[in-house]
């Protein structure tokens, strides 16, 4: 056999023991949070037609998705984000009532990028879309929910970081900029290049009190009070005004879900995804420079699949939600109890029975023929909650 063959592709692995085991219940626990909430689990394929990754949807660029032909030279592609396949699953099978839908999902994505610099290229996420309703309610449940799953994933110091993309496209609306210029500011900022910032606003001509706006989104960022200051920077520019305005109200369904403690905002804060219509949020913790959830409002992405319909929603990778939990020694899983029954010659039948009544209690238990050569000596329970037989 070639060694090759051993191996897996740069950017997967293979997950088993321990580690598995407190994947799932990982996955478990944060499955049992967003059920409380009545959102109801959906599978979508792992590959789809590559027009639902497009850039026409704002998604993921072309050449970060493994892409591939079928037999009748349709172009697919391994999903590298979750939310366009369940917006287009939601407009082909709901909204028959008109009700709001609530929709959550566990799966694999994956990203062909060359960049991760150790991140893997499969990874599995959890998350959730909330579908049909426009309102600020609707952005506070998401967010709560959020604060519910990395409670239960055992997290107690986090920060949920929270942004409205309309603050900054109401004043690049204002000041006339054009599509290109939009984009490389955004991408500055989003970056966090302050010079960057400054040498794409001294390109253009706008008045000086917008470009130092612009220039200050960095300074955005805090608690409730710096919503205040950055509505003043923007009197009389009525889309970034009416963004700082949902904040503001927001933050006053957040104080009744009791959840505050864990909110700051960031009007500086941008995403790639260019779905994104409204409120974005990110989670962040100790452990990594990384948010673990990603979120936000996206009330257009569904027309392109035949809906006008707002939604909101966010995702979590499990696999850095592991690593983080592991960085902080934060255990979640449960202790399952487990046996080990071993039998010699003319055993099979008193194995058989004993291994039966063990799994009856719950305990999880395998059951080995004993090797005559093997010295039992040598067979020790690994932990408090392992039990060994020998018969």
């Amino acid at each position: 056999m070639r060694k090759n063959l051993l191996h897996t592709p740069e950017g997967v692995r293979d997950i088993y023991g321990h580690e598995l085991i407190r994947k799932q219940a990982l996955e478990e626990k944060l499955k049992a949070v967003t059920k409380s909430f009545g959102y109801s689990e959906i599978e979508t394929p792992s590959f789809e037609f590559f027009d639902i990754f497009s850039r026409e949807t704002g998604t993921t660029p072309s050449r970060e998705v493994y892409k591939f032909f079928d037999s009748e030279n349709n172009t697919l592609a391994l999903r590298p984000d979750f939310t366009p396949g369940v917006a287009r699953a939601a407009v082909k099978y709901f909204f028959e009532d008109g009700l709001p839908i609530r929709l959550s999902y566990l799966g694999h994505s994956f990203s062909n990028r060359s960049d991760l610099q150790g991140k893997l290229k499969e990874v599995t996420e959890l998350g959730l879309e909330y579908m049909g309703e426009p309102s600020v309610d609707a952005d506070a449940e998401v967010i709560n929910i959020a604060v519910e799953i990395l409670k239960a994933a055992g997290l107690e110091d986090f920060q949920i970081c929270v942004g409205n993309t309309e603050y900054f496209r109401g004043l690049c609306e204002y000041a006339g900029l054009p599509d290109d210029t939009v984009s490389e500011l955004s991408e500055n900022i989003r970056n966090k290049n302050y010079f960057g910032t400054m040498d794409c606003l001294n390109d253009i001509e706008i008045e000086e009190g917008l470009k130092n706006t612009l220039q200050s989104f960095p300074d955005f960022f805090g608690g409730f009070e710096i919503l205040s200051e950055a509505g003043e920077k923007v009197k009389g520019i009525r889309r970034s005004e009416a963004a700082v305005e949902r904040l503001q109200a927001l933050y006053e369904r957040l104080k009744l879900y009791g959840v505050e403690e864990h909110i700051t905002f960031d009007l500086g804060m941008l995403s790639k995804h260019s779905y994104y219509t409204g409120m974005i949020f990110r989670a962040y913790t100790f452990g990594t420079g990384e948010a673990i959830i990603r979120g936000g409002r996206y009330d257009n992405l569904l027309r392109n699949f035949g809906r006008d319909k707002a939604a909101v929603g966010f995702t979590v990778v499990i696999d850095q939600l592991l690593s983080t939990l592991k960085r902080q020694n934060i255990e979640n899983t449960e202790g399952e109890r487990k046996a080990f029954v071993y039998y010699r010659e003319g055993s099979f039948a008193e194995a058989l029975k004993k291994s039966g009544e063990l799994r009856s209690k719950g305990i999880i238990t395998s059951m080995t023929r004993l090797d005559e050569a093997a010295f039992e000596k040598d067979i020790r329970p690994e932990g408090e909650n392992e039990e060994i037989y020998i018969l």
